[in-house]
């Protein structure tokens, strides 16, 4: 008989890194503070949940007081009964009527929603002794829509055709289990923030070619369109035409700067251009994409699973970069790759966690939604304090095996 595990308290923590000498630079963060907002969660055993969202700088602090209100909805609730339902109790969060006129379901609210969320799984999981990505694959298909909500998703996903398309995918499980033996293919993420110097990202495209990555990204989103195209010849050159090279614009140009300037990055045969506009802007994107056939990234600034639905439905989406801690939680993050699978859009994460909580996710979406093991970010600026850091090897992450998400962060002398 497996044993009660009651939520006694719902804390926050402000938790701030700076970055040195340019890493995590990009054409809107010339000098980023990474941050989480945490959310822990006692409960009446020695287990504690541990939930991130991503912030970058001084904005945390309010996302840490709207997570010391929402989680008043789960204080009290016993950790298995709250997860054989918590499609309705993620609702109740996110619909929450003192909250909801700041969002809706967007902003300081959903980034709150999203630590509380994830905290959830992750006591979920230490409760069952298991890694995430082992509770996830274990459940059952009904099991595991009754962790979403399926709100606003009633004409494109129900929940009857949601549980019938993970069950079509049972057929493939057993090979597809075999990426947890292999590792998860990374790529390399740092070898050319946007402070970075020509010399610089040189060497790190070198560097990250000698630790196995055949993949690597390039910020772009320059005021001057010939930086960008200058710097993406470099990385090109010294990569080769092998290696599989992505550019990152960080949504600064308008519609017509964005066809120009991906029309001159096509001949660089990148395997996606992202955030090349406004992440909002659904229309923009459309018309970018009939303009230049070139692969979009799109969702690390979507907030929202209705706001996915249109992008998904919208044709101009290329790669699905959902990330786990910029909207609702794991849970969210799964309902969005169900109709990302549904429409075959592979799901590509963008890591605000590091890769922490995502390599669960990824193993998760190839082995039981069936998407394609394609890549997963990988950044190691803040592995140090983490007590499991994501481990990649010869370019691929391994497996992790202790209980939880990997969230737990260690004692970290700078609170705010």
């Amino acid at each position: 008989m497996r044993k009660s595990i009651v939520i006694k308290k719902g804390l926050s923590s402000d938790m701030r890194f700076d970055l040195k000498d340019g890493a995590g630079s990009d054409a809107v963060h010339t000098n980023p503070v990474y941050a989480y907002a945490v959310c822990k969660l006692a409960t009446d055993t020695e287990l504690e949940g541990v939930g991130l969202a991503f912030t970058l700088g001084s904005g945390n602090k309010i996302v840490c007081d709207a997570i010391e209100y929402l989680v008043k909805h789960i204080e009290g609730k016993e950790i298995y009964e709250l997860m054989s339902d918590f499609g309705t109790t993620y609702k109740k969060m996110a619909d929450d009527p003192n909250f909801r006129w700041l969002g809706p379901h967007k902003g300081v609210v959903q980034l709150a929603l999203a630590a509380i969320v994830n905290a959830c799984y992750d006591l979920w999981a230490k409760a069952e002794e298991v890694p995430l990505w082992k509770l996830l694959t274990d459940l059952s298909p009904e099991q595991l829509v009754n962790t979403l909500d399926f709100s606003y998703y009633e004409d494109i996903l129900p929940k009857h055709e949601a549980i019938e398309l993970i069950k079509n995918q049972k057929a493939g499980i057993t090979a597809r289990e075999n990426i947890i033996k292999t590792g998860y293919p990374g790529y390399d993420t740092s070898i050319g923030w946007f402070n970075y110097s020509d010399e610089k990202i040189i060497q790190n495209v070198e560097a990250a070619m000698d630790n196995g990555f055949a993949a690597m990204k390039l910020k772009v989103g320059a005021q001057n369109a010939a930086h960008d195209i200058r710097r993406a010849e470099l990385v090109r050159k010294v990569a080769g035409d092998q290696a599989t090279i992505m550019f990152d614009a960080n949504q600064q140009w308008n519609l017509p700067q964005a066809i120009d300037i991906c029309s001159k990055l096509k001949e660089l045969n990148p395997y996606w251009i992202e955030e090349p506009t406004h992440p909002d802007d659904v229309f923009a994107h459309m018309a970018l994409a009939k303009s230049v056939d070139v692969p979009l990234a799109l969702g690390e600034h979507v907030p929202n699973k209705v706001i996915f639905k249109n992008f998904i439905q919208s044709g101009c989406m290329s790669f699905n970069q959902v990330d786990a801690v910029r909207v609702g939680g794991v849970s969210e993050f799964i309902l969005i790759s169900l109709l990302s699978r549904k429409y075959n859009i592979p799901v590509v994460p963008h890591v605000g966690d590091m890769g922490q909580i995502h390599q669960h996710l990824v193993l998760f979406n190839h082995i039981t939604l069936g998407h394609p093991a394609l890549l997963l970010e990988y950044i190691p600026h803040l592995r140090e304090y983490f007590k499991s850091p994501a481990i990649v090897k010869d370019g691929k992450y391994l497996t992790p095996m202790e209980p939880g998400m990997s969230a737990d962060l260690l004692q970290y002398e700078y609170y705010y």
